[in-house]
């Protein structure tokens, strides 16, 4: 097992893979850029590290100063948690060059599923259902229009990498396609560094479900834990996702998870990550992309399956046999609900909001998880993704579980700064919510 290993992230993932990493007894190195000086993931880890100013570029995306604090504090592996660096082939590849572990898939596999244009087409020589579209990168507008006469109209322009919304348009005619293009792309280049497009016919009223897997391909196990309904959702951005899907029936469970299985055994996929399913209103399901690393809602399916995801990753990068039984073993067990609390104003537009946390409670009791880096008197820096904190609260139903996270929502407070957490009210209110009825524009539909 490591001895010691560089969390390469910030906030609350990087809080939560020091606290599984001190459970299994190993040392833990933070990276921190000047803005997060006063961040928990600092106070906690064993060792402390500042890599650069407060942009993310001079700091958490600075490739060289992260390989050089591994390299002074004789870090055995690197954890990159999610978004940053998580999903760069070429990082996974520099970590090795270096004789660091870096926990998560191999290169090949980030290049065949990180980029989503490269993702369908390994999903289509796998023979998985995929979303009909273009099936590629685009060349160029014209190639996009003429697509799209083929599959017909409305359709979807994908950026081919990274994710977060960022780089999608969605054009119900040839007109609305070529604007949409050129914005696409450029909001890719400005985002990922890359302005590759690909389309995709777009699917009316979808659901968003996506199947939990990890890989150890020393052991030649494959494995799957359960299904997460990621519909509720605000410009492609998750706000709410459960386990299990109260959509999807159990004979389509058990498809999406053999439909999982099947594609990281294909490729032999090392490690935690995610297969995203859409589901057309027919219950219908095509492949649509794989995030190659562990998700922000990773805490839902430990929630229902028992299992701490992050350690079962170390154990797997470390070549040790994982904790988990055959998947058709792992039973989902209740309900679990996570809502990501997110500094953020609803009420305007939601514009950011940094600041000093001025006051400060958590909510407790039966069933409730709070993962947060942040506290009373702590400022929120300007410079990063603006969540502060996730609620996962779970019971012996889906009814429970929405009960619980009502209560928690009651009992949280923030101050000092705008939070996204009225509005996860309004949603779990909202009868449409309760009695499981709305897709992805759920958000959008209710503001009406």
């Amino acid at each position: 097992m490591f001895k010691r290993i560089l969390i390469a992230n910030r906030g609350e993932i990087a809080l939560r893979i020091i606290r599984a990493c001190r459970e299994m007894g190993i040392e833990t190195v933070a990276v921190y850029s000047e803005a997060d000086e006063n961040s928990l993931h600092v106070r906690y880890a064993d060792h402390a590290i500042c890599i650069g100013p407060n942009t993310p570029k001079s700091s958490y995306l600075n490739i060289q100063s992260i390989l050089s604090a591994a390299e002074i504090t004789d870090s055995e592996a690197i954890h990159p948690g999610y978004g940053f660096l998580a999903e760069n082939a070429h990082f996974a590849e520099l970590c090795a060059e270096c004789n660091i572990k870096f926990i998560g898939p191999s290169p090949e596999s980030i290049r065949l599923m990180g980029a989503k244009a490269k993702a369908i087409e390994t999903a289509t020589n796998a023979k998985v259902a995929t979303t009909p579209g273009s099936g590629r990168i685009l060349r160029d507008e014209d190639d996009a229009a003429e697509v799209a006469k083929k599959i017909g109209y409305p359709i979807m322009l994908k950026a081919s990498a990274g994710g977060g919304g960022r780089g999608m348009r969605v054009a119900h005619t040839e007109l609305a396609l070529r604007n949409g293009y050129k914005m696409a792309s450029q909001e890719a280049q400005t985002a990922f560094n890359d302005a590759s497009i690909y389309l995709e016919k777009f699917v009316e009223e979808p659901r968003h479900i996506e199947v939990q897997v990890l890989g150890d391909p020393k052991h030649g196990n494959y494995f799957t834990l359960g299904e997460r309904d990621c519909s509720v959702q605000r410009r492609h951005q998750k706000l709410i996702e459960e386990s299990p899907s109260p959509f999807i029936t159990d004979k389509i469970r058990h498809e999406m998870s053999a439909t999982a299985q099947k594609l990281i055994r294909a490729i032999k996929y090392e490690g935690a990550g995610t297969i995203e399913f859409l589901m057309d209103k027919h219950k219908n399901f095509y492949f649509m992309e794989m995030n190659t690393r562990i998700q922000v809602e990773h805490t839902v399916s430990e929630a229902v399956t028992g299992f701490d995801l992050i350690k079962e990753q170390i154990k797997v990068a470390a070549g040790a046999r994982c904790s988990l039984p055959s998947s058709k073993d792992i039973a989902l067990r209740g309900h679990a609900i996570e809502c990501r609390i997110n500094a953020e104003d609803p009420d305007n537009n939601f514009m950011p909001s940094p600041g000093k946390i001025t006051e400060y409670n958590i909510p407790g009791g039966a069933g409730i998880r709070i993962d947060t880096h942040v506290y009373q008197g702590y400022t929120i820096p300007p410079y990063y993704d603006s969540m502060v904190a996730k609620i996962i609260a779970h019971g012996s139903d889906r009814k429970e579980a929405i009960a619980r996270m009502k209560r928690a929502l009651d009992e949280f407070v923030i101050e000092g700064i705008k939070t996204t957490i009225p509005l996860h009210k309004k949603i779990l209110e909202n009868e449409n919510f309760i009695q499981n009825n709305y897709s992805t524009s759920f958000i959008e539909q209710m503001g009406k």
